[in-house]
């Protein structure tokens, strides 16, 4: 622990020194948000910083635009710090990566040069598109996070922090209806009407939900539901998304969903196809040993937090935490309990209180760094609870 310790206080006097340049960065991204998939300036902003550090950089990466890999060091152990950047539609940065994506840049920051020192490898890899389709799920399915013994990142929240996060696994499908127009006053008997089987699949659906388990999601909307109120329509279109806290159980439920369109249809005497929107997030594989970990670290640096809450919405760190051992810690941001993707939040992962927020969320990822590059039996034991809870 000696090491460890002089090792942290090492970490950060560079922190320290670093912290002027990753709060210009969140700032910067909250004042110029970027959808998914379109976060070009953003992307490089962040590669520019890695790269004045001497990381080197593979950008772009995956086979996506904005996404990149910074590494420094080389060998084993291999640890990956995960960015995430993207925004959201008219809110903005109101799911914070504006300012947990710096943390981890921060961190990176202060981790370099003792990477240098005390060997093994540390990738910063940028992660576009967490609130549409999830680059880290097709980074995953390429096999890009097997064989490291950690990947990580913090999420801004607000309240009380957390060590342990539980999500929800998720899917989501859009449904289309295709029916026969007709004229919906003149011989409305000659049509068959689409629209009707999306009301009545809307239905079944909430019938079901009587009979799922309590912590299962179930959520829609119509797209398309038909041009003019005197034209049977003749095709509607809906969005599903299905969720529960364990994937073995959703594949069940969902395939219960699909069972209630084919049913609509049939009634309606109308066609029905589905097909994804957007990529399969799984739930969380929990990790004792590294969320005790965050504990102890929460403890260090005098942060106060709770127990997990029950899971409420869905990551693709869930992907990459089925491929090595995963943290995803909740850091909160404001005392204040501004639930995410609102307005408030947006406004609370900008300025003072935030940017002490990106000082400690930096000390708390370099930290399960440090201790995982310098703690063997640490890296046993999050490997043997991956392998153990992984379903």
């Amino acid at each position: 622990m000696k090491t460890y310790s002089a090792l942290a206080r090492r970490l950060d006097d560079r922190i320290e020194t670093e912290t002027e340049a990753a709060v210009a960065l969140s700032e910067d991204l909250a004042a110029h948000p970027e959808l998914s998939g379109e976060e070009y300036e953003s992307s490089r902003k962040i590669v520019a910083l890695l790269e004045r550090a001497r990381f080197a950089l593979t950008f772009p990466y995956a086979d996506l635009p904005t996404a990149f890999r910074a590494t420094r060091g080389s060998g084993t152990p291999r640890v990956a710090l995960l960015v995430e950047y993207d925004a959201l539609p008219e809110l903005g940065h109101a799911c914070g990566h504006n300012l947990h994506g710096a943390m981890s840049v921060l961190a990176a920051l202060g981790l370099a040069e003792i990477v240098d020192d005390i060997g093994g490898t540390l990738d910063v890899i940028g992660t576009p598109a967490e609130e549409t389709d999830g680059a880290k799920c097709s980074m995953a399915d390429k096999g890009l996070f097997d064989g490291y013994d950690l990947a990580l990142m913090i999420h801004s929240g607000s309240g009380v922090s957390m060590a342990a996060f539980r999500s929800l696994a998720m899917d989501g499908y859009r449904f289309t209806f295709r029916g026969r127009t007709a004229h919906a006053a003149a011989a409305p008997w000659e049509g068959r009407n689409a629209l009707n089987g999306v009301q009545l699949f809307f239905h079944a659906v909430d019938m079901l939900r009587q009979h799922s388990r309590p912590e299962a999601r179930i959520h829609g909307v119509i797209d398309r539901g038909g041009t003019a109120p005197n034209i049977v329509p003749e095709e509607a279109v809906c969005r599903f998304e299905f969720r529960a806290p364990a994937r073995t159980y959703l594949d069940g439920l969902r395939e219960r969903c699909f069972d209630c369109a084919r049913g609509a249809a049939l009634a309606t005497g109308t066609e029905v196809t589905w097909e994804k929107f957007e990529s399969s997030f799984d739930e969380i594989v929990p990790n004792e040993a590294g969320e005790a970990l965050v504990e102890e670290i929460f403890d260090e640096l005098s942060i106060p937090f709770t127990t997990p809450a029950d899971p409420a919405g869905s990551t693709d760190m869930g992907n990459v935490s089925r491929r090595c051992p995963a943290l995803h810690p909740i850091l909160a941001v404001t005392p204040h309990d501004y639930p995410l993707h609102t307005r408030e939040f947006a406004r609370a992962v900008v300025g003072p209180e935030a940017h002490r927020a990106l000082l400690a969320g930096a000390r708390v990822l370099g930290r399960a760094v440090l201790r995982t590059f310098l703690d063997g039996d640490l890296r046993e034991a999050m490997r043997r609870d991956l392998e153990k809870n992984r379903r």
